[in-house]
């Protein structure tokens, strides 16, 4: 009777085996050189934008108050997932153990979530400041620009905390390989031999709450910032209000964009290797991209990157 049985639960699960992105050894060398070189770049940009900000006094505004937030969970979100990945295709080991993998879910969805939340803000802090300019410095003020970050990152460490105590209640199968290059948490509840209804019901009511109201936010900002421009008599002026937004906006299409990229490859393609590729798309481009739409894009920016740099040498 056993023999004829499905495979039995693993409920003391001790590693998950991370596929990664290739199985070809000879593609091993050049994936380690890529995100090695991706990773460090995120690093340095984002510590260089953190450094600008707190060294240049003309930058104590909201608006790079916010930037320095969005530049520190980036340099975060990279390390949750990038570094784990390097070392197993340095030792050439797939594994990573059971508490690895849930801390990895953990941090994954607190820092996702706080820059969603991050880019939400950072749209309202626009809206305020074209649409109700005489009024900007009163609204945000100090305390309540620190209310927001708090609120945001106590709301995205909760939304986390109860996937993670969710995924404990799970039993796994002896098929524990994650066809990822990190545990990510769908990919993860697939293993699962016990039943996730539950769990998914929670993950798609979550995601669509704490995604959506962000991103609601985004949309209402900007259409209110667009009727705002448009009403405005000089094209120099619509010209100056429009400039403020275009690093927001670019980071706001990459993050966004390439999010929903993943979830129509996800649920066009049967090829889990491809839904990986497009993963890194998602969870590794936009955080090394960040620093550089802003400092490209903005003259402020770019001159104290410049200054710190100079520093340096």
């Amino acid at each position: 009777l056993i023999n004829n049985m499905e495979p039995r639960n693993q409920t003391g699960v001790s590693e998950f085996f991370l596929l990664g992105l290739a199985e070809d050894p000879e593609l091993q060398p050049l994936l380690y050189n890529i995100f090695l070189f991706m990773y460090l770049v995120t690093i340095l940009g984002n510590l260089l934008i953190i450094l600008a900000i707190s060294y240049d006094s003309h930058l104590h505004t909201p608006m790079y108050f916010f930037l320095s937030n969005l530049s520190f969970t980036d340099i975060c979100l990279s390390t949750t997932t990038v570094p784990k990945m390097l070392v197993n295709i340095n030792t050439q080991r797939n594994s990573i153990t059971y508490t690895g993998c849930l801390t990895q879910v953990c941090a994954a969805i607190i820092f996702g979530s706080f820059e969603n939340f991050l880019l939400g803000i950072m749209a309202y802090d626009r809206y305020v400041a074209i649409c109700h300019p005489l009024r900007y410095t009163v609204i945000m003020n100090p305390h309540f620009l620190s209310l927001l970050v708090i609120l945001s990152l106590f709301i995205s460490i909760m939304n986390a905390l109860v996937h993670s105590l969710m995924l404990l209640r799970l039993s796994f199968c002896t098929d524990l390989e994650i066809p990822h290059f990190f545990c990510e948490i769908v990919q993860v509840l697939k293993l699962a031999c016990s039943n996730t209804l539950i769990n998914n019901i929670i993950l798609y009511f979550m995601s669509s709450i704490f995604g959506g109201i962000p991103f609601s936010g985004i949309i209402f900002s900007y259409t209110q910032i667009v009727s705002s421009i448009l009403r405005m008599p000089s094209a120099v002026g619509k010209y100056k209000a429009f400039s403020t937004c275009g690093s927001h906006l670019t980071v706001v299409f990459l993050f966004y964009g390439t999010g929903f990229g993943v979830y129509i490859s996800s649920a066009f393609t049967h090829s889990s290797r491809k839904t990986t590729v497009a993963s890194v798309m998602y969870i590794v481009v936009p955080q090394m991209m960040n620093p550089f739409i802003y400092s490209l894009r903005n003259r402020d920016t770019k001159g104290s990157v410049r200054k710190i740099i100079g520093r340096m040498l």
